[in-house]
C-alpha cells in the first residue's frame, strides 16, 4: 500500500504525540545463553540503548514488554507480557492492547514496536519509518530486505488490534503471517538503504558470537 503523499516530508513533529513506543524484551534467549536485553555494549544495556534511541525521537510514551521485575529498574515503564513464551507476536499484542486501553487524552493511533536485540538500528531509519507510517493508509508499515520482511522493527496502527488478536487466537505465531492479514505498506531497499551502508540495519543478536561481533563493531573491540 502506498503512502498518501509519496514524499518524505513527514511533518513528524506534528504527529509525535500520537505515537507510543514498545521495546520487546521477552524470549528465552536460549541460543544467546543469557538475557539479551541486559547485555551491554558501550556501557549501556541493549534495553537502555533502545530507550535512548526512542527518546531521541521524542516518543512520548515508552514501555518495555517483558517481566517488570527484570526491567523496572531501567527507568521506563514495563508491561508484563500477556502471553509469555508465545514469541514476539504476543509482545506486540500486549503493546497494542495497552495503547488501546489508555485514557482518551493519551490514546495513540500509532505504535513503534521494536525488538531489544537490534544493535544497528539508528535514529535516521526510525524517523523515516515512523514518518512513512504517519503518511500511510496501511495498518502496519514494515521494511523488506533480501531475507524478507523485517517485522521486529515496524509501526502498527492501534486499530489493527482486533485483526491481530483474531490471528493470534487462531494459532498464528509468526509476526509476518499476522502482518499479511492487514493492509500493509512494505518499504523496500530504495527507502531504507541510505540508512544502512554496511548491511547491518536489521541485524539481530541471536548468539554470543553475534554479540561479540556487535561489540567489536560498535566499541572497536579488537581493532587497531
Amino acid at each position: 500500500m502506498k503512502s498518501r503523499t509519496g514524499k518524505n516530508a513527514h511533518g513528524l513533529d506534528r504527529h509525535r504525540r500520537n505515537l507510543a513506543g514498545y521495546i520487546l524484551t521477552g524470549g528465552a534467549s536460549s541460543r544467546f545463553g543469557r538475557d539479551k536485553a541486559l547485555a551491554e555494549i558501550g556501557g549501556l544495556t541493549m534495553a537502555a540503548r533502545m530507550v535512548l534511541l526512542f527518546r531521541k525521537l521524542s516518543v512520548p510514551g515508552i514501555w518495555f514488554v517483558g517481566e517488570p521485575t527484570k526491567y523496572g529498574h531501567l527507568g521506563t515503564d514495563c508491561l508484563a507480557d500477556l502471553w509469555p513464551g508465545e514469541g514476539p507476536l504476543g509482545g506486540i499484542l500486549t503493546g497494542l492492547q495497552n495503547t488501546d486501553g489508555l485514557s482518551r487524552s493519551t490514546t495513540a493511533d500509532y505504535n513503534l514496536i521494536a525488538s531489544c536485540d537490534m544493535p544497528f538500528l539508528n535514529e535516521g531509519w526510525i524517523e523515516e519509518l515512523v514518518g512513512r507510517a504517519f503518511e500511510s493508509d496501511a495498518q502496519v508499515v514494515v521494511a523488506k530486505s533480501a531475507t524478507g520482511l523485517e517485522p521486529l522493527c515496524a509501526v502498527w496502527r492501534t486499530d489493527a488490534l482486533q485483526v491481530v488478536q483474531r490471528a493470534f487466537d487462531s494459532g498464528v505465531r509468526k509476526v509476518t503471517e499476522a502482518m499479511k492479514q492487514l493492509p500493509m505498506e512494505v518499504l523496500d531497499e530504495s527507502v531504507w538503504k541510505r540508512f544502512d551502508t554496511h548491511n547491518r540495519l536489521f541485524w539481530n543478536m541471536n548468539t554470543p558470537e553475534d554479540y561479540e561481533e556487535a561489540r567489536r563493531i560498535l566499541e572497536g573491540v579488537g581493532t587497531a
